[in-house]
């Protein structure tokens, strides 16, 4: 099973050739290109996900944080994944969200709280189809994203000319033959399924 960057799983593919690399890069780079001014406002709405994913990695760390003693975290706030890692077992709202909105946890929070909305695997995934596919219509992709969410705002408002914009480069280095401009599928990436 193919991993990108340690924590991306690509569900049915062996390995991850250096242009599908290079295009999952791409991919990357947009979606941390949010990160900088991301304009969290609060609001506590991402911290209703169903699925707060905790890897391994991040357990002691943020059960220290929490002030929980390792064995009541573990028995008491996760449930195995199913791949190695955990979710909270409390996620609506999350267990470390504080009456004022506020992550009592911040500074030591899973990872996928960290990257959230901009990193994590369904928003990547579809900056990869959109970058990938010029028939794509990133707008389209990612219509399930709450147009009531501030982060939503920002991201819509932006992201199809940041695809438009990086899709051009790689077209024009992958895409030399003008038989393969017409059809980018003979290209024989796979689309992958990023799953955290």
């Amino acid at each position: 099973m193919a991993v990108y960057r340690g924590k991306y799983v690509l569900q049915g593919l062996g390995s991850i050739d250096p242009t599908m690399e290079h295009n999952l890069d791409v991919a990357y780079e947009i979606c941390m290109s949010y990160r900088p001014d991301f304009p969290c406002e609060m609001c506590g709405r991402c911290c209703h996900q169903p699925h707060i994913i905790v890897r391994p990695e991040e357990i002691d760390r943020i059960s220290s944080a929490a002030d929980i003693p390792l064995f009541q975290f573990m028995t008491e706030y996760l449930v195995p994944a199913g791949d190695g890692n955990f979710h909270f077992k409390k996620t609506d709202p999350c267990a470390f969200l504080g009456p004022d909105n506020r992550c009592t946890i911040w500074k030591s929070r899973p990872g996928i709280c960290d990257d959230f909305p901009y990193a994590v695997s369904m928003f990547m995934s579809r900056v990869y189809l959109a970058l990938t596919n010029p028939e794509a219509d990133i707008m389209d992709l990612i219509s399930y994203m709450d147009e009531e969410w501030p982060c939503t705002r920002v991201i819509k408002g932006s992201i199809s000319s940041k695809i438009e914009e990086r899709r051009k480069d790689i077209i024009l280095g992958r895409f030399s033959d003008p038989r393969l401009r017409s059809n980018p599928f003979l290209i024989g990436s796979p689309i992958p399924r990023l799953d955290e």
